[in-house]
């Protein structure tokens, strides 16, 4: 998911003000962030608490998904591609109720983790995602590295484990289920990093004004949305106890 918006190249050292710039802008970024993951937890576990919710997302007798469930997954992917490729003709309070509105969409149709994980393990794998983005992301926050070269390679990663995921909806090869995880994690975790270091130098080109600054953070929350969630369903794969 890529905008517009080309930041700067890193410059090699911060001022104060420099420094308060990407401080504040960071946290809007984080804020939208938690938000978004508040909500979709919170919508996640009122469905998967309704009998009529989630019979209306999955066939009773199969477990598979109805038509309404792929109705509702086709609308997120329409909002992820709307805000992202659309946020210079939204207005920033618009921009940010499709965020919302993605949000809660996501927790509907990621219901189903509550009905094939256990709740300990739920919880225990949510920590460690935490965990884990906060390291990767303070990391790539801190580092003098340019980490701009890893684009395309991730990029291309993940393109590869969307198809390799599709394919495997017919083949339901183990192998290459569990191949599709572990590397699933890696791009997961590059992403974090590289989409961290792109959001800084956004907040350092100096080159937005208010309203164009929250457009970029609320985009940037949804790529770090996107990882986040992304990053613990791969986790929930590989470590997750099924009931």
């Amino acid at each position: 998911m890529q905008t517009t918006f080309t930041p700067p190249p890193l410059p090699a050292t911060l001022s104060t003000q420099q420094q308060e710039r990407v401080s504040a802008f960071m946290r809007r970024v984080y804020n939208w962030m938690a938000g978004g993951l508040a909500l979709t937890g919170l919508v996640a576990w009122w469905a998967q608490g309704s009998e009529a919710v989630i019979s209306a997302l999955f066939n009773p007798q199969t477990g598979g998904p109805t038509m309404l469930f792929w109705v509702l997954a086709i609308g997120e992917l329409g909002l992820v591609f709307g805000i992202s490729g659309m946020v210079h003709r939204l207005s920033s309070s618009t921009a940010g109720l499709l965020f919302a509105l993605y949000s809660a969409l996501n927790g509907l149709t990621l219901s189903f983790i509550f009905l094939l994980y256990t709740q300990a393990s739920l919880v225990s794998t949510f920590l460690i995602t935490a965990g884990t983005f906060a390291v990767v992301s303070v990391w790539a926050y801190t580092t003098k590295r340019d980490l701009s070269g890893w684009g395309q390679f991730l990029f291309m990663g993940l393109i590869g484990i969307i198809i390799a995921s599709v394919v495997n909806m017919f083949l339901a090869s183990p192998m290459l289920y569990w191949i599709v995880s572990y590397v699933g994690v890696g791009i997961f975790v590059g992403l974090t990093a590289y989409d961290t270091q792109w959001l800084r130098q956004m907040a350092l080109s100096g080159q937005m004004d208010e309203e164009t600054g929250n457009k970029v953070a609320i985009v940037g929350a949804l790529k770090l949305y996107l990882d986040f969630i992304n990053l613990f369903l791969m986790l929930l794969r590989i470590m997750g106890d099924r009931r």
